[in-house]
């Protein structure tokens, strides 16, 4: 059980280093969506600053809205990931993959960290446009130790979805179609724009379900108000559905071969 464990950690480093390596050689994707949090931040929430009917805790709009947009770009990102799965599966390399002797478990945990990787990237992009909108945060070691903690998590459990998604579907515009009616109600139905409270009874059973809403309290928790109390459970929370994720997305992997 060990050497299994030592095997899957190792194959999994090994196959996200690989895809760190094509996200350094082509940024342009990176770029891209980077463009949209910043219209976030830097239209809606401009926008909706000014309104003032928001209850925000007694922090600026922009500032309650940060770690919303950051979430959701980390999201997004994740959310596509079981698109390369079938573009592999399509080119033949899926194949060649799943003849090898690596373990389920470590091809969707590198999958997982990559996505993380990814998502780590946006936050930074988010960051230094936070700073040019004078959006004033709480940045601290340990808070973006906590920050990196959470986008890893919250990557990883939306990789993980995004390949169950992957294995179930067989073209490509059935699985982008999915994700986008997935990554939205899920970040409507979270406390990224607004406060849970604020939503009808129904909706707030949903935010409470929602890992997104527990990824959004986390960060705001670390970069705005400081306030741990909630954090460890925030964590606890993503680390037990993320782990409960990618075992049933690595059970579903081998059936995306037909």
């Amino acid at each position: 059980m060990f050497n299994y464990i030592i095997k899957t950690i190792s194959k999994s480093y090994i196959l996200a280093e690989m895809e760190v390596r094509k996200l350094l050689h082509d940024p342009t994707e990176l770029i891209s969506r980077a463009l949209q949090p910043i219209l976030w931040l830097g239209i809606f929430g401009e926008a909706l600053s000014k309104i003032r009917a928001i209850p925000t805790q007694g922090y600026t709009y922009l500032q309650f809205l940060t770690p919303g947009i950051l979430t959701q770009s980390v999201v997004f990102v994740a959310i596509f990931y079981g698109l390369y799965i079938i573009m592999d599966r399509d080119t033949g390399i899926l194949q060649k993959l799943l003849v090898t002797p690596t373990p389920r478990l470590a091809l969707v945990w590198g999958r997982m960290i990559s996505a993380g990787v990814r998502g780590l990237s946006q936050a930074i992009i988010i960051f230094l446009f936070a700073l040019i909108l004078r959006i004033q945060l709480h940045v601290t070691l340990w808070s973006l130790l906590g920050v990196f903690v959470i986008i890893m998590l919250g990557a990883g459990f939306f990789t993980g979805l995004s390949m169950i998604i992957a294995s179930i579907v067989k073209t490509r515009e059935r699985f982008m179609g999915i994700g986008q009616v997935i990554t939205q109600p899920l970040f409507f139905a979270s406390s990224a724009i607004y406060p849970i409270s604020i939503m009808p009874h129904w909706l707030q059973v949903v935010a409470n379900v929602n890992p997104l809403s527990y990824m959004v309290d986390g960060l705001r928790g670390l970069i705005i108000t400081g306030n741990m109390v909630q954090l460890p459970f925030d964590i606890l929370v993503l680390a037990v559905a993320t782990l409960i994720i990618s075992i049933i997305s690595a059970w579903m992997y081998p059936k995306v071969v037909i």
